[in-house]
């Protein structure tokens, strides 16, 4: 049922610009999150769904920066399914292997969008991003969440219960909660307030944070082994595959760097 009320709902938002909507959602909220050899399964289900209808392609306006990166049409395809994943939902999972390009994927993402909003671009409607990168696993559930003294009976605030209200408070631009570490049930359970509709946080003291719509949260992840059904489909799911990306992007990186070092001294 979410992942049918998520549809219906990015298929609303993209009826103004696409006459196929619905062909156009599913395509959207699905090939992210395949394998490239689930891929062609899911184009013939979708032929035989819908034959003979062309799914209309929208142009994005990307920036090419200079940071020392590789434009490969792999990169530049999750770096447009993120976008449209982020647009679906306010929860999203980069899924991915270490080397998969996950944190490129955002990093990318995040820096043409604030470029675009300083460059005032009217074709996208596009925030500058802030970013509020955590590693979940490397703090207890009190210091990620908070705890109360036993002694004392004083509250202490938790690392993301402080994030998210720095994160709610402030200017309007977008900002991006990143959870930089493995999905375990131990903490990833009590988020599942805050993914879902109600968008709210609720703290072992009864207080409730609301996230308003400006905040989202990112997690990138290498694997989903120990996550139940009911944080999955709370989450849109973009899956780098490695075999995609290769190893040819970094070895040209690594080339380029190279060359310069050389000239640079010559």
């Amino acid at each position: 049922l979410r992942a049918l009320t998520s549809l219906l709902r990015f298929a609303g938002k993209k009826r103004r610009s696409c006459p196929n909507v619905l062909l156009m959602a599913m395509k959207d909220m699905n090939i992210a999150k395949l394998t490239s050899a689930d891929l062609p399964l899911f184009s013939g289900i979708i032929q035989d769904l819908f034959p003979a209808v062309e799914t209309p392609v929208i142009d994005y306006v990307f920036l090419c920066n200079k940071i020392g990166l590789q434009v490969t049409p792999f990169t530049v395809t999750k770096v447009i399914q993120l976008y449209e994943t982020k647009n679906s939902r306010h929860s999203s999972m980069l899924v991915g292997k270490t080397g998969s390009a996950k944190s490129v994927t955002w990093r990318t993402l995040q820096n043409a969008m604030t470029a675009l909003h300083r460059k005032g671009d009217l074709q996208l409607e596009v925030f500058k991003v802030c970013d509020y990168p955590l590693n979940p696993k490397a703090l207890s559930l009190g210091e990620l969440y908070g705890e109360n003294d036993l002694s004392t009976n004083e509250w202490t605030d938790g690392v993301l219960s402080s994030l998210m209200r720095s994160a709610c408070a402030g200017k309007p631009d977008e900002k991006w909660i990143v959870f930089d570490g493995p999905v375990d049930t131990l903490w990833i359970e009590s988020m599942n307030s805050v993914m879902d509709d109600n968008k709210v946080l609720t703290l072992i003291n009864g207080e409730r944070i609301s996230m308003p719509e400006q905040v989202s949260l990112l997690f990138e992840v290498e694997n989903l082994a120990v996550a139940s059904p009911a944080t999955v489909s709370r989450c849109g799911m973009v899956y780098n595959d490695y075999t995609d990306l290769g190893w040819k992007p970094f070895v040209q990186s690594w080339l380029n760097k190279r060359h310069k070092v050389q000239y640079s001294h010559s």
